[in-house]
């Protein structure tokens, strides 16, 4: 039905054309010769004229709409599914942006029709709605970030709980690539530990779709192991995953782009990545550390205390036994090398917190 009502206006903007045409063309032609072009035929002619361009372009245009038509449908569906796309908040911010350009435009076009010559008040009035609007758009969208943390701050202010982050809101969780991968968020998540929304943005998903693309099966494994935790946690905790569109086309690596976008809403970095959380530490950016939770609810042994481990390989120096326990942790047993799969009684000697976890060490008893 569009197509068709489309096809039907280009005819009868076609059939207008043709005349309209036709009457400049006698209009300049009565300027510069000083002449009336139908002056000197009978007065049924200009009306032949006009009739015969109307249809003659008419017809022009009824086999150009087709095409035009089509066209025209085409790119309005791919302008529809852009902006269904589009985040609620993306339109919004880039909406007002634009009516505020064009109210800026509107004043200044007060001052510029005080210009008594037409032909130089009316195409900068023009271009001043054009630039004012294309500026007052791009910066709404540019600024969107601040806008949602402003409603943010306006909802969260009804509440004295929601008040216990910075900005007077709850800040959002942005997640990284490989604590996607990792699995475990999906299960600290179902705790109820992070309040707020848990947002992953679209250059994290490209990423992670690269990674499930790679020729290397370690990394397709990886990739896709992201994807499907991904999958579950928009289906385990409802409204609370949100994709954002948000990107820094200017910067190439993804943890740059994950601090700025940080930065913008306000928010924390979620990651398991050691280095990405020492780069945050730099820029002022706030991070959770998921390897350092874990590092934190692993239960605390002290010297002295007693257990019973299995050795599970050889140690790096000489005469050390490699034993763990069942949250990962790491034991080295003094005397233990050589007695792989032996399960011996031990006492811990002494516990070092390293950056990458925690180590005990221990002797057999």
């Amino acid at each position: 039905m569009f197509y068709k009502l489309m096809r039907l206006f280009i005819v009868v903007v076609g059939c207008f054309i043709g005349p309209g045409l036709v009457l400049v063309g006698v209009t300049l032609y009565n300027y510069f010769a000083s002449a009336d072009l139908f002056n000197t035929l009978q007065t049924w002619v200009p009306f032949v004229v006009y009739i015969a361009s109307g249809i003659i372009s008419g017809i022009i245009f009824f086999i150009l709409s087709k095409r035009l038509a089509g066209a025209f449908e085409k790119n309005t569906k791919k302008v529809e599914a852009k902006l269904a796309a589009t985040p609620s908040a993306t339109l919004l911010a880039g909406t007002i942006g634009l009516i505020l350009g064009l109210v800026v435009a509107a004043l200044i076009s007060i001052i510029i029709g005080l210009i008594p010559i037409a032909w130089i008040s009316i195409p900068l009035t023009i271009l001043v709605y054009l630039v004012f609007g294309s500026i007052g758009l791009s910066m709404g969208v540019r600024r969107r970030f601040d806008f949602t943390a402003f409603l943010h701050a306006r909802k969260s202010g009804k509440g004295t709980e929601a008040r216990k982050e910075t900005g007077g809101y709850i800040s959002p969780k942005i997640l990284d690539t490989s604590v996607i991968i990792d699995g475990r968020i999906l299960d600290i998540c179902k705790t109820g530990m992070f309040e707020g929304d848990i947002v992953v943005p679209e250059f994290v998903l490209k990423e992670l779709q690269r990674i499930a693309d790679s020729s290397d099966s370690m990394k397709r494994t990886r990739g896709r192991r992201g994807l499907d935790i991904l999958g579950s946690m928009q289906k385990e905790l409802k409204n609370s995953v949100k994709i954002t569109d948000a990107d820094y086309e200017d910067v190439p690596e993804v943890d740059i782009k994950l601090l700025k976008l940080a930065k913008d809403l306000g928010g924390k970095v979620v990651t398991n990545d050691y280095n990405l959380n020492k780069v945050a530490a730099v820029q002022d950016v706030p991070v959770f550390n998921i390897n350092e939770l874990a590092n934190a609810v692993k239960p605390i042994l002290m010297a002295g205390e007693e257990m019973k481990v299995t050795i599970v390989k050889d140690g790096k120096e000489a005469s050390q036994g490699v034993a763990y326990l069942d949250d990962g942790t790491m034991i080295v047993v003094e005397g233990a090398k050589g007695r792989e799969g032996e399960t011996l009684d031990v006492s811990v000697t002494s516990v070092l917190q390293t950056a990458a976890g925690r180590m005990i060490f221990a002797k057999i008893r």
